[in-house]
């Protein structure tokens, strides 16, 4: 089973303070030792990003937001999907580009779990690939419902992982996904 490391949204807008706290500032830091690993090994690696061509939008590409993360900036012959939408499946290349290269098992890291991490893994998994999400090497920020009742970044991050595992991903640590590669 040939697997690839798909990198949801490691942006610098995540970074600026104006989300609210993260439930994992260590993200980026997991996320760059599966990267690591993955170069080494000369192993697939596709870096997803968040594009708006909207001026007030946090993903303005002519932003510093839009920017990837230092610790996890692609290198300049990794792969880089730009994205419109929650799903890094819709309106891109990314299925036609792992079926290409016969990649079967995805592992993803990225941000926000509830967001486009969770979007694109449900997709990734209905379109039949297997998928493995690096828990610690993903984050989610406080979110309200539609009473105002606050939820924070923790209870968020806890219910998104809950509501993806088994059915859609197997949801295991980077250490977990590095000893099993």
């Amino acid at each position: 089973m040939k697997t690839a490391l798909v990198l949801i949204d490691f942006q610098q807008t995540f970074r600026d303070g104006s989300w609210g706290s993260s439930s994992n500032d260590q993200a980026e830091v997991q996320a760059a030792k599966l990267l690591k690993h993955f170069r080494q090994n000369q192993l697939p690696i596709v870096h997803i990003q968040h594009w708006s061509q909207h001026p007030d939008s946090r993903f303005y590409f002519k932003s510093n937001g839009f920017s990837a993360i230092d610790m996890v900036k692609p290198l300049e012959d990794e792969l880089v999907i730009t994205k419109t939408v929650n799903s890094a499946f819709i309106g891109t290349s990314l299925e036609a580009i792992l079926r290409e290269q016969s990649v079967s098992r995805l592992i993803i890291a990225g941000l926000t779990t509830p967001h486009c991490v969770s979007t694109t893994i449900r997709m990734a998994t209905n379109l039949g690939f297997s998928v493995t999400l690096a828990e610690d090497a993903t984050a989610s920020f406080p979110l309200h419902d539609h009473n105002g009742r606050m939820f924070s970044a923790q209870e968020i991050q806890d219910f998104t992982l809950a509501s993806l595992n088994e059915e859609f991903a197997t949801i295991l640590s980077t250490q977990q996904i590095l000893d099993s590669l």
